[in-house]
């Protein structure tokens, strides 16, 4: 209370102006007369007093809109994640024909590889889909493509699990299970009812670095690397053909659903260089004998 005011009597706030004149009031930053009565200025201001310029309305933002959202999704679809429809039954139960499934496609950007047990998605290799019909394409089809929200009808690629890496020594004898590296897999996500690979035994093959082995999960309806055998390719597939690794089951979505890594490919001993292990260790262990060996003899003659 200033010196001299009379008690339960407020003065009237100061603005930055001095002493004794009026602070602005919220009405009092609008031009015209002021009242009930007096027309809304919709034109924005600074906060200085200046004048802006007006709010656009929506329907004219909407195309710049529209465009920055097409540019999101293509670089979305190029660079981190895009949608793939299942075409077929090869990959049943863990897959349906009609699902669609994400692809991380950033990771291999970053120099990453396919795992043992990752669901891959990777162009043709060598005319694998040779006969397959071509699905028709429609406008609205064509479109969601382009932005990424559905695979093109002209793509030719496929779907498996990647079982077998570069290096790796995979093989199945009939009535058996399929061993990567002298390690038998427990498959829990095979087809109900089917054989690991009494339809194709195959191996043992070793996998040349930058290929992988692929099966379906579905393993007596799944034309997979065990028929192509005779292919230029060998029936392994080009790490440089691999779109990403499908991560998520994203429709229905009753079906949601991780796409994650089973557990028998993480057990104790299944890399490649584990097979290597005791001829490495025991080259270690030797190394250090050779090179003292000379040196012994050579220091003998020497003090000789």
């Amino acid at each position: 209370m200033a010196a001299g005011a009379r008690p339960g009597h407020e003065e009237p706030a100061e603005s930055s102006d001095g002493p004794g004149q009026p602070a602005d009031t919220v009405a009092g930053t609008l031009d015209g007369p002021l009242g009930p009565d007096a027309p809304a200025d919709t034109t924005a201001t600074d906060g200085g007093g200046g004048k802006t310029r007006k709010q656009r309305p929506f329907w004219k933002e909407l195309p710049l809109l529209i465009v920055v959202a097409l540019v999101l999704a293509l670089l979305i679809k190029t660079f981190l994640v895009q949608a793939f429809s299942i075409p077929s039954d090869s990959m049943q139960d863990t897959l349906q024909r009609g699902d669609r499934v994400l692809v991380d496609k950033l990771t291999p950007w970053f120099g990453s590889e396919p795992e043992r047990g990752e669901v891959v998605v990777f162009h043709d290799p060598a005319a694998w889909l040779a006969g397959e019909p071509t699905p028709e394409s429609n406008v609205v089809q064509d479109f969601l493509s382009f932005i990424g929200l559905m695979p093109s009808a002209e793509e030719k690629d496929l779907i498996k699990r990647t079982i077998a890496v570069g290096g790796d020594t995979v093989e199945c004898a009939k009535g058996g299970p399929v061993e990567v590296n002298g390690k038998a897999l427990d498959e829990p996500y095979i087809f109900p009812g089917n054989s690991a690979c009494d339809d194709k035994p195959f191996g043992p093959f070793t996998v040349p670095e930058g290929k992988i082995w692929v099966m379906g999960d579905h393993r007596q309806d799944s034309s997979d690397s065990r028929y192509h055998t005779d292919d230029v390719t060998k029936g392994f597939v080009p790490v440089d053909d691999v779109v990403g690794r499908a991560v998520v089951v994203a429709w229905p979505v009753d079906r949601w659903a991780m796409l994650s890594v089973p557990d028998t490919f993480d057990q104790s001993g299944i890399g490649a260089a584990a097979g290597l292990a005791p001829g490495a260790l025991g080259l270690a262990g030797a190394l250090p004998l050779v090179l003292w060996r000379p040196r012994r003899l050579t220091g003998g003659r020497t003090a000789g």
